[in-house]
């Protein structure tokens, strides 16, 4: 673990209390919140990219280690490193390191941890691959587990694939909880940002039907006089 050590002092070295506090109050660590009991150094993510090169050799176990920190820039850190693996690692690699971060998906529990990584890993390993992982995701009691398989969709969007993406939005339209919501709005967005009619096919049949908050996220590219239209559904639902 010698390598490691360095990296983490170096990152703690970066550690600011009154950005720390900041950052504590904007991830809701308070009791009952979805991040509560979390903790902060203080270093926002620009700063711990630039430690991503001396990082580049760890191993999983290593990054494992570091993923298991109880603070947040540490997990960060640690899967900003794993997607640098993966980035650079071969198709055996590839497939192993997807497999950690699934089993390892309890620790990546914050909204920015999931959308750092999993359309980097998750995404884009299923990309020729059978999707039904993320629909398995999508039932878990889990919520960072169920924003994984929203999100990771975001690099099977950018393909043109649109299927899983809309299926989830289907699936998921009951979730209780609105960081799903805003998940699911952001990728349906995303999906009419490249086929509008495809979107508005969706809002025909379940606008009526959707979190308040995820409509108003897929409703944010459209024009102003169709947004009304299904704005208006909403209320008259």
């Amino acid at each position: 673990m010698s390598r490691l050590q360095p990296l983490q002092r170096q990152l703690r070295a970066m550690s600011d209390a009154t950005t720390a506090a900041v950052l504590a109050r904007f991830f809701k660590t308070a009791p009952g919140d979805y991040g509560a009991g979390d903790r902060f150094l203080g270093v926002k993510v620009p700063r711990i990219r630039r430690l991503l090169p001396a990082g580049r050799d760890l191993s999983l176990a290593q990054i494992g280690a570091i993923l298991r920190s109880p603070y947040h820039e540490e997990r960060m850190l640690a899967l900003l490193l794993l997607v640098q693996a993966y980035e650079h690692g071969d198709a055996t690699a590839q497939g192993e390191i997807y497999r950690w971060y699934l089993v390892h998906a309890p620790a990546i529990n914050n909204w920015d941890l999931v959308d750092c990584s999993a359309p980097k890993i998750v995404g884009h390993y299923l990309l020729r691959r059978r999707r039904s992982p993320l629909f398995v995701l999508a039932r878990s009691d889990n919520l960072w587990e169920r924003r994984i398989a929203v999100v990771a969709t975001l690099t099977l969007i950018r393909a043109g694939d649109f299927a899983a993406t809309l299926r989830l939005g289907r699936q998921l339209l009951d979730d209780e909880h609105d960081l799903i919501h805003k998940a699911v709005g952001w990728m349906l967005r995303e999906v009419g940002k490249r086929d509008r009619c495809r979107l508005e096919t969706f809002l025909a049949l379940y606008a009526h039907r959707m979190p308040r908050i995820m409509l108003r996220y897929a409703l944010e590219k459209l024009p102003a006089s169709r947004r009304a239209v299904y704005l208006r559904a909403d209320r008259q639902a």
